[in-house]
Parts: C-alpha cells; sequence; structure tokens
C-alpha cells in the first residue's frame, strides 16, 4: 500500500471508532430510558414505538421514494435474518432488565465483545492480531472488576442476558457484510419495518394506552434508538468488526453515569478501575491503529 493509501485507511478505522463509541453512548442511553419504561409498558410496545419512531425519522430524510427502494433491496433476505437475530436478543435482554440492575446487565451482556471477536475470524475471515485480543480481554477483565457478576450466579435473568449476548454478536458480524452492500438510510428502513410488523400484530390483543410522561419515553427511545443505528451501520463501514467490537465496553461507563443520574446508584471504587481498564483497552486499539499497521 502506497503512504496516502494507509494514511486513508487509519482515518477510516479512526472515523468507525469515533461514530461506534458515540452509537454506544446513545444506545445507553436508550437502555436506561427503557428501564424506566419495562415497569409499565411491555417490551413488544417499546420495541414498536421505537421502530415507528425511526421509520417516521427515514421518510423525512430520504422522501417517500426511500420506502420503495427498501423494498427492491437485494440485502432484504439478509436483512430480516439480523433484524430476527435482535428480536430474540431484545425480548431476551430486556426481560432480564425487569430482575436486574443496569450495570449488573451491562455487565453480562459484555460477554458480546469477545464472541463478535471470535465470530470474526471464523466467518468474516478476519485477522486479529494479539494486540486486539488483549484490549478485548483486557476490557472484560475491566468489566468484572466493576460489577463482579460472579455474585449473580446462573438464574434464568442471567442466562437470557447471556443468550442476548451471542445473538447480538452474531447480528454484528452479518452486520459488517450488510454494511458494505447497501446505504445505511435503506438498512434503517428494512431494519425497523420487521420490528414495526412483528411488534405491531400482538399489540392488537396488549396495547395499553401511554400516560403523557411514557409517551415521551418511549418517543425519546425511538430518536436516540435511530441515530444510535445510524452511527453504528456508518461506523461498521469503515472499520473491521473485530477493531471496533471493544468499543462496546465503553458502555458500561455511561451506564454507570446514567445509574447514578437517574436512581442516584453510587459506584464502588471498583467501578473506577474497571473503567481505567474499559478505556485502556480502547486506546490501545486507537493507538495500534493509528501508529501501527493498517487493518486487514
Amino acid at each position: 500500500m502506497t503512504n496516502v493509501a494507509i494514511l486513508e485507511s487509519r482515518q477510516s478505522v479512526l472515523a468507525g471508532i469515533l461514530l461506534t463509541s458515540l452509537a454506544y453512548l446513545l444506545f445507553s442511553t436508550q437502555d436506561a430510558a427503557i428501564k424506566l419504561l419495562v415497569a409499565d409498558i411491555t417490551v413488544l410496545q417499546i420495541l414498536f414505538f421505537r421502530s415507528a419512531t425511526i421509520l417516521i425519522g427515514c421518510g423525512l430524510v430520504g422522501g417517500a421514494k426511500v420506502y420503495a427502494q427498501a423494498a427492491r433491496s437485494p440485502i432484504v433476505r439478509a436483512m430480516l435474518l439480523r433484524s430476527f437475530l435482535i428480536l430474540i436478543a431484545w425480548l431476551c435482554y430486556y426481560t432480564a432488565a425487569k430482575h436486574l440492575q443496569l450495570a449488573e446487565l451491562t455487565t453480562i451482556y459484555f460477554a458480546a465483545p469477545i464472541i463478535v471477536t471470535v465470530l470474526s475470524i471464523a466467518l468474516l475471515g478476519e485477522k486479529v492480531p494479539a494486540i486486539r485480543w488483549a484490549a478485548v480481554l483486557l476490557g472484560f477483565v475491566g468489566v468484572f472488576i466493576a460489577c463482579d457478576p460472579a455474585r449473580l450466579g446462573f438464574s434464568m435473568p442471567v442466562l437470557l442476558v447471556l443468550a442476548a449476548a451471542f445473538l447480538w454478536g452474531l447480528s454484528i458480524v452479518l452486520l459488517r457484510k450488510i454494511a458494505l452492500q447497501e446505504r445505511t438510510l435503506i438498512q434503517l428502513i428494512l431494519n425497523n419495518a420487521f420490528f414495526l410488523v412483528i411488534a405491531g400484530l400482538p399489540l392488537l390483543q396488549l396495547w395499553q394506552t401511554p400516560d403523557p410522561r411514557s409517551l415521551a419515553l418511549l418517543v425519546g427511545v425511538g430518536v436516540l434508538g435511530g441515530l444510535a443505528q445510524f452511527l453504528l451501520f456508518e461506523g461498521m463501514k469503515r472499520a473491521p468488526v473485530s477493531i471496533i467490537a471493544p468499543f462496546e465496553y465503553t458502555s458500561l461507563v455511561w451506564a454507570f453515569a446514567l445509574g447514578f443520574a437517574i436512581w442516584g446508584d453510587v459506584p464502588r471504587a471498583e467501578v473506577f478501575i474497571g473503567a481505567a481498564l474499559i478505556v485502556g483497552a480502547g486506546l490501545i486499539i486507537v493507538a495500534s491503529e493509528r501508529f501501527g499497521r493498517p487493518a486487514g
């Protein structure tokens, strides 16, 4: 590769890291809003409102013609498969949210970056150097120290979150393949049209009219989820999935910050130690991509 090509490759990877890091901040904020909602509103209704909000936003940005373009897209089948995986992951994760704290949910769920890294080798043929493995494992150690999930045991909520982590990891690897084939706006429409239909049908029997506070939260979840998905899809176009995977750990920092801001949860000393390790893992990846060989 020429020097110009190497520089462009590194800039693309760093842009992918930035976009996905912002996406995980928004996903964490969305999760906090959903945790406020699940006590009174079903997961399916939350998913329906989120999808409807995102689809309306796509139409405002791309115009009415964008829906017809999405229906004719060559990635329809692949996107439906990915959406199905995410649907099951959603149901597992937010059912467990009724029984676990936000920090506990986030911690257990962070088996996902390791799963993503392994699957990126098996399914995408990515080459993962030792330093990237070290960053993934360092991030997970930070998560473990911060939350100590071992004390929770293998209860049903814990198993549900682990199942969600595996399904999410599989969907992320599939997204890397899809992201390079189609515009982000089309991906958003296909992803959320599936959720709108799947979540909407049961609501004919399960509908609960939200109060003004819940309605505001539902719309907020849609806006946050739509922006987060857009940034994640754009980030996936710019960097290998094994590079991006460790940055999902940054969600833990946001989970604790939001837990303190909303529920008054005061982080323990171990949280700050874990957060430092998580940040260190991210910096290792950034440094290796900025100063090392370009990503393959």
